[in-house]
Order: structure tokens, then sequence, then C-alpha cells
């Protein structure tokens, strides 16, 4: 079993030892409906699945758990006076293209199979977006994806009322086909067991006011939180990849933001990708989200061929 050093936060295990964690669990997907999970470019399959994702449910599966025992004993102390538990609200984070989206939809599924907490919603952030209008006026369209670019205040909102028990809480969507925010559609969050908000940043440290003190984070609301990374010239490699497909693809919609691109060369399309990756994607990943890793409590690691090399876990 590979250890990292002692000076680090986390205990590192390479594939085989974290598959090796979980052996008598059944993966309670199959290979179709990780198909249907897995994302563009995502090179996802049943055995990713039973190695990577089922461990990592299990544990999951064990704070939640955990978390549902402190609360009994806290009702106690309180002498019955404490409401009913709040959700087990797990954050995932990581870049454009890494496949965070993959591994929050297939926790979103593993979890909900086991018995013990049935109802696992899942939000992203992308919702909480500023619309277009808005980024415009802001002059901020160029910077679509960095902190600045969201309704902190509406995501931070959002978190607030889903750990403070509320019945039922409503989030905005976002279409990718239109790429902008959804203003008619709303996500209804009715009191789940566990809730995965997932997003570029939703690990980031809590901003300044402008009277100088420290305003919330959307984490210090989280329960555990996960970081997908990958080396960042194989995700500039995916990203390239991604939107070559999508040009051949969503981009051919006419009513498709991207639809401009669709009468691109191959070579064209390359060139435009890496662009973009440079001057947005690429510096955004570098200056706002990687910073974050390190306030996650799991890391997956993924090699160049999208697949997990090996899990770091933070010590308790």
């Amino acid at each position: 079993m590979a250890i990292s050093e002692d000076s680090s936060p986390y205990v590192e295990l390479n594939r085989t030892d974290w598959a090796a964690l979980a052996p008598e669990t059944v993966s309670p997907l199959t290979s179709a409906e990780v198909s249907r999970l897995r994302g563009l470019g995502d090179s996802l399959d049943i055995g990713e699945v039973e190695q990577v994702y089922l461990p990592l449910s299990k544990l999951l599966s064990m704070y939640v758990e955990s978390a549902g025992k402190l609360h009994r004993r806290q009702t106690a102390f309180l002498q019955h006076r404490q409401p009913p538990r709040t959700p087990f609200v797990i954050g995932v984070a990581g870049s454009v293209a890494v496949g965070k989206s993959t591994t929050a939809r297939v926790l979103q599924q593993m979890l909900a199979h086991w018995p013990e907490h049935p109802n696992v919603a899942l939000v992203t952030t992308d919702g909480f977006l500023y619309p277009n209008a808005e980024l415009e006026r802001r002059g901020l369209m160029q910077r679509k994806g960095f902190p600045e670019s969201y309704d902190q205040r509406a995501l931070l909102k959002f978190v607030v009322d889903i750990k403070s028990g509320r019945d039922e809480v409503l989030a905005p969507t976002y279409s990718h086909l239109v790429y902008d925010v959804v203003d008619e559609e709303k996500v209804i969050v009715n009191r789940p067991d566990i809730v995965i908000v997932e997003g570029l940043n939703v690990l980031q440290p809590a901003r300044v006011r402008d009277d100088g003190r420290p305003s919330l984070a959307v984490s210090d609301f989280f329960d555990f939180s996960v970081y997908v990374d990958a080396a960042t010239h194989d995700i500039r490699t995916w990203y390239t990849e991604r939107f070559l497909r999508l040009r051949e693809t969503a981009f051919q919609d006419p009513d498709s933001y991207f639809f401009k691109y669709a009468a691109l060369t191959h070579e064209e399309a390359v060139t435009e990708a890496q662009r973009i990756w440079d001057t947005i994607n690429g510096p955004n990943l570098s200056d706002n989200v990687l910073p974050t890793r390190g306030r996650a409590d799991l890391v997956l690691r993924k090699d160049s061929d999208h697949s997990v090399r090996y899990v770091r876990l933070r010590k308790l």
C-alpha cells in the first residue's frame, strides 16, 4: 500500500489498494447505466465504477451514518430541543473537462442505492452563473466560470437553506445549448438525505468583504468534499477533444449558442479550442480552481487516459 509522507495531511492509495477496500460490496449499476452517466470524452466503465466509485460510495455512506449518530446524540444532549437532521452535503470540484460532472452523477446514483439514504439530489453551480445579459453588462462574458461570474449570494443562500433544513429549496438551471441560465426552469430539492453540489469553484475560500470582515463560503456548509484532479496538459487535451466532438454533434443545432463553430475545419476548430483554453479555462484553473485542491477531503487523481490512478484521503 502506497502511503504519502508523514508531513502530508493525506493518505495516498493507488487504485489497486483503494479497490481492495470494498471487496464484498456489489456495484448497483449496470454497464448500460454507466454508459448513460459517462460524460463526453470520459472513459468511465463498469470496472472503474467497481474499483473507484464503489469504495468511495461506501466511505461516504459511513460518513453519512456517522453524521446521523452524532445528530441523535446531540438531540439527546439538547433534551430533544433539536429539529430533524439536515441533509448531508457533498461538494465536487475540479476543472472544466476533467470529468467532475461524471463523478457527481455516478456518486448520486451509487449513494441512492444504499438503503440508508435513498434520496440523493444533485445540483450544479452553472445555474448560479449570472445571466449572459448581466455578464455582458459587467464585462465578464470572457470570464464566465471565474468566481466573479457567479451570483455568490444566491449560491450561498441555497446551501444555507439546505443546511437549515428547509422542506423545499429551489435552484436555478442552466442550458448548455443556449449557454445561459433558464429563468423559467428550477431544480426542486425536497428534503433529500444527501445533496451533491458540483462546480468549478465550490471549494473557494470565503471572500473578504468591503468592510474588511470575512464572509461565509459555500464550502463552510459541506460535510465532505471531492476534488477531481489531473495534469493540466491532459485536461487541455481533453478539452480540445471534447470541443471537436461537440462541433460534430451539439454545435450543429442552429439553436446552439456555439452553432457558429459548426462550420469550422478540423484545424480551425483545434486552434479555436486551444485559444479558449489558453485565454479562459486554463487561467481559471491555475488561478482559482487548482488552488482549492488542498481544501478537499478526497482527491481523485486521473491519468492521461481519464482513469483514476490514485486516491488521496484526508487524515482524521
